[in-house]
Formats: structure tokens, C-alpha cells, sequence
């Protein structure tokens, strides 16, 4: 069973996101939670550009920004630079960064 909640956790100063990301989509998006290797439990992330020379990465870092209403310079890539499987921190608060970031999975 995939749970938003486990892909996500508090770390000194915001959160961290476990994330698979789906390079040449048809949309960009945050689908929601999946089970990844391992038992992690990862959210899903899709977008349209290309993986190469770091654009499909700045491209995560542009749709995580908008969707969770964060500054895209709170948002850095910890790792998985040249993987699906990425780790991305966000800074901020971590009670306000969790609600916003599980809230379409809440309920």
C-alpha cells in the first residue's frame, strides 16, 4: 500500500521528498505516491523535458515549486542529480512544508 506520508520526512531546517521522476511525459505533474525500491515508499513526479544536461531536473525543481508554493531556490536536489530516484530538500518549516506537500493525499 503506498502512503504519501512515508515518501516524505522532517529533517533540521524543512523536509526531505523521496521522488520517481518520469522524464518525456505528456504533462508535467505530481501524481502521487508509489511504492519504489527497496520498500520506499516515493512520490510520483512527471515531466515533459528531456534528461539531459540537467534539464529535467530543473524542471522537477520548477513544478515542485509551483505546486507546493515554495521558492524555487528552497528546493535543491540532495540526491539522484542523474537518476529517477531523487531526493530533494526543501527548507523551510516542516509542520507547514508537510501539510502542503500531503494535502492532495489527505482525506
Amino acid at each position: 500500500m503506498t502512503d504519501a506520508k512515508a515518501a516524505v520526512e522532517a529533517v533540521n531546517g524543512g523536509v526531505r521528498v523521496y521522488l520517481r521522476v518520469t522524464p518525456r511525459a505528456s504533462r508535467n505533474a505530481v501524481l502521487g505516491p508509489m511504492d519504489g525500491p527497496e520498500g520506499r515508499q516515493l512520490l510520483k513526479v512527471a515531466v515533459t523535458t528531456v534528461p539531459e544536461d540537467g534539464k529535467a531536473n530543473e524542471a522537477v525543481l520548477k513544478l515542485l515549486s509551483k505546486a507546493w508554493r515554495v521558492p524555487k531556490s528552497s528546493l535543491t536536489i540532495v540526491a539522484g542529480q542523474t537518476d529517477r530516484n531523487k531526493v530533494v530538500q526543501v527548507a523551510g518549516d516542516a509542520g507547514e512544508l508537510l501539510a502542503v506537500i500531503l494535502a492532495p493525499w489527505e482525506g
